[in-house]
Order: C-alpha cells, then sequence, then structure tokens
C-alpha cells in the first residue's frame, strides 16, 4: 500500500495515574509463590516490565477512548464538525452492540454527518484503523478522520491474580499460559488522520507499508469475557516464534513497498510485548537496537494502545523530530503483521 496525501495532524495519550510495579503485582500472587515456590523478581527480569497503570475506578473503553479522543481534538483544534469519521480500534469494548464508536462520538459531541464504527483485530486494532481511514483520504471521500483506542486490562489481570490464587493443583506448567495476562496494562490515546491540503503540508506523512497474515496461528494466543470476568491463555513459545517469523516477512514486502532498508529509518517503534520479543525481533530484521523506542518497561503490554501511544510519547519528549523517518512495526495474535512508514 501507498499513499501520497495524508498525514497525522496531531496524536495524544491519556495514561492512567493508578501504578502497578510488577514487584508489587508478585506481592498480590504470594500464595502461588509460596505453594510453587517461585522466585520474587522473575516478572520483572523476564519481560523487562517494571510497572504499568491502571484506571482507578471501573472505566469504559469508550470513555477511555474519548479522554485521547478530547484531548487530541484540542491539540488539532479540530471542531466536532470536521470529523468526517471516527473509527473506535480497541481490543476491549464496551458491548457487542452498538459499536464502541457510538458511544465515543456522544462523548465527542461530535456531528451528524461524522461516520462511526469499530475496527477490531486484537493488538493491530489502531494500525488497521489508521490504513482504512488512510484509504478514505487518499480517495478524497473524507477530509480528515479520528482513530481512537481505549484499553484496560485491570479486570483481566485481577481476575488472573485471584485464579492463579485460588487453583491450587495448578503446577508450574499450568500457570505458564496466563504469565502474559501479567504483562498487561491500560490507557488510552488517539490520532487525528488529514489530507495533506487540509491540514498543511509540514504535518508526519503516512508514506505505505505492507502486511502478512499467519491464520495458522490463531489459537496461541486466546482471549474471551465469562460473565463480568476476562479471560486470557497465551502459548508464550510459540507465540514469539510464529510472531518473529511473520514479521520477517512483512518487513520484507516492506521493504519492496517503501524502498527502506534497515538503515532508513532513524527510528523503530513496536508493538510493546516485553524485552525478550523486542530483542528477536530486530535481531532477526537486522535493526539497530539503538533506534529502538518502547514504553513497556513502564507501561506494560497496553494492547492497541501500545505501538501508537510509544510513538506519540516519543514525538511529546522531542526523541523524534521533524523530518525523521520511523517504522511502525505492528503485531496482533491472530496472527498478523502491518508496517506502515512515517516521515
Amino acid at each position: 500500500m501507498k499513499f501520497s496525501r495524508v498525514v497525522i495532524e496531531a496524536m495524544a495519550v491519556e495514561l492512567p495515574p493508578e501504578v502497578w510495579t510488577s514487584a508489587a503485582l508478585e506481592e498480590k500472587l504470594a500464595p502461588l509463590y509460596a505453594r510453587l515456590k517461585l522466585p520474587y523478581g522473575r516478572l520483572e527480569l523476564m519481560t523487562g516490565i517494571r510497572e504499568r497503570r491502571f484506571w482507578p475506578r471501573p472505566i469504559r473503553p469508550s470513555e477511555a477512548s474519548a479522554l485521547a479522543g478530547k484531548k487530541v481534538m484540542a491539540a488539532a483544534g479540530t471542531r466536532p464538525e470536521d470529523v468526517d469519521l471516527l473509527i473506535h480500534s480497541s481490543v476491549c469494548r464496551d458491548r457487542l452492540e452498538p459499536a464502541t464508536a457510538a458511544y465515543v462520538h456522544g462523548l465527542l459531541g461530535l456531528g451528524a454527518r461524522t461516520q462511526i464504527f469499530d475496527v477490531s483485530d486484537a493488538c493491530l486494532g489502531f494500525l488497521n484503523a489508521m490504513i482504512v481511514a488512510a484509504g478514505l483520504l487518499e480517495s478524497g471521500q473524507i477530509r480528515r478522520a479520528l482513530v481512537c483506542s481505549g484499553e484496560n486490562g485491570r479486570p483481566l489481570v485481577e481476575n488472573t491474580i485471584a485464579k492463579l490464587n485460588a487453583e491450587e493443583t495448578l503446577s508450574r506448567n499450568d500457570v505458564k499460559p496466563y504469565f502474559a495476562n501479567l504483562t498487561i496494562g491500560a490507557g488510552a490515546v488517539a490520532a487525528i488522520l488529514a489530507r495533506e491540503d487540509v491540514a498543511g503540508a509540514d504535518k508526519p506523512h503516512l508514506l505505505g507499508g505492507a502486511v502478512a497474515t499467519d491464520s495458522s496461528a490463531n489459537r496461541l494466543c486466546e482471549g474471551d469475557a465469562s460473565g463480568d470476568a476476562l479471560a486470557m491463555r497465551t502459548d508464550s513459545e510459540k507465540l514469539l516464534a510464529a510472531g518473529v517469523a511473520l514479521a520477517a516477512r512483512a518487513w520484507e514486502d516492506f521493504c519492496a513497498e517503501t524502498g527502506w532498508n534497515a538503515d532508513v529509518p532513524a527510528h523503530v517503534v513496536t508493538h510493546q510485548v516485553g524485552a525478550r520479543h523486542t530483542a528477536a525481533l530486530f535481531e532477526r530484521l537486522g535493526l539497530d537496537r539503538a533506534k529502538d523506542r518502547r514504553s513497556f518497561d513502564f507501561l506494560g503490554n497496553v494492547g492497541s494502545v501500545s505501538l501508537p501511544a510509544t510513538l506519540a510519547l516519543a514525538r511529546e519528549s522531542g526523541t523524534i523530530g521533524a523530518r525523521d523517518k520511523v517504522a511502525l512495526l505492528g503485531i496482533g495474535s491472530g496472527l498478523s503483521s502491518l508496517m506502515l512508514a512515517v516521515e
């Protein structure tokens, strides 16, 4: 895919105020650790995740998304009537029907002519929503789109802690599929994409990218809801191997489509799984680790929020500057990889 007239007008992140360190989370698992004689400190050691953030009160994904949406509209100076398209793209959603975008639309006070819908693709949803919006912008059907995502991993983490402590028959082997749950965090992010002639040529340009899919890996990470409880089981070892192999195929097409290679981007932003996944990915693709921009050490894995939030935070801090080339290397369970080039 290639785009010639799509820019990122603004981005905004909303981070929850409550911090859970990995050490504190392990303390909550004291019954499990005592029963299986697990060493404390292993969670941070194995993942590189020092802490993650959670909302201090129950919050709907639409509420979280709207917090980031209000910030990005203020940053861009965008009026509600200027938004032609709203896409909500998180793993979490308010309910099956209507689309969570319907609630975000109301909270942001958007206009009656704003098209709304949800895009869901595990942790890849935000990038998927970006290219859907970009296609409509490129073709001239819309002028401006707001893409948002609000994730709340607290119920999943709390349910996992309760389950691991309560089920006394669990062995070390039985615990492994639940380990990835303990890396999850919460947060929200939003971006406004616009046509270049509407927002101005001085904004970051979305240039294009490539995608690769391996649905034979669609059972390696599965999550669902049972009543008010969330559950997820992950084969972390197989998912890592399959994900890196798929990313290598996507990277080959990405380079062919964009004309880039490992030396071109000044910055690389990946989905924020953890230290081990990042190291394996950079080694496989031949990328310089000095170019890595990451947030998993203080945010954990925030699903679809992770990659765009990392990009937004790096821009806010000035780490990513004007005219810098950035490679966005997304991946989501299912298994799918989407890589985008931004300048």
